[in-house]
């Protein structure tokens, strides 16, 4: 794979982790004053793993642009088959990913984010119509495509 024109990790926000933080220690709380505490133990423990465990997943997902596509989350699209590119703004994102959506889109869409592109897809031959991509940086992301569309 080639050097990154553009490459973004979707973390989960801290907010996220600090509830979770408060929700397992709850729990571990709540079974140390009902139980004993190896019981308690084994449950915070259980609890803390589970919610590492999805915060990472869920926040693994990555966007990246090079010459070789763009990459959202496990996907890719190729360059050959980039549309016109739409950096959108929060209405339009809240209605294309709401009741303005297609169901055939590819959406790599985060509740933490609220801006996004949109990339439509140029390829007769893919039903696909449009990748909505959610990103901290809209206006970075569109101008590493179009970059890397020109570069090309």
């Amino acid at each position: 794979m080639s050097a990154a024109a553009y490459r973004e990790r979707l973390f989960a926000p801290v907010l996220w982790w600090l509830i979770s933080a408060v929700m397992v220690a709850s729990l571990g709380i709540a079974y140390a004053v009902a139980t004993p505490g190896w019981v308690a133990i084994t449950v915070t423990a259980v609890a803390t793993a589970v919610a590492v465990l999805v915060l990472v997943s869920y926040g693994s997902a990555l966007v990246a642009v090079d010459s070789d596509g763009l990459r959202a989350g496990r996907a890719v699209l190729p360059m050959d088959a980039w549309g016109p590119v739409t950096v959108l703004s929060q209405p339009e994102f809240r209605d294309l990913r709401g009741p303005g959506a297609d169901a055939r889109a590819y959406l790599l869409l985060r509740p933490y984010l609220g801006t996004a592109v949109r990339i439509d897809v140029a390829d007769s031959d893919d039903p696909t119509p449009y990748w909505l991509i959610c990103t901290r940086h809209p206006d970075r992301l569109g101008a590493a495509i179009a970059d890397c569309r020109s570069a090309s």
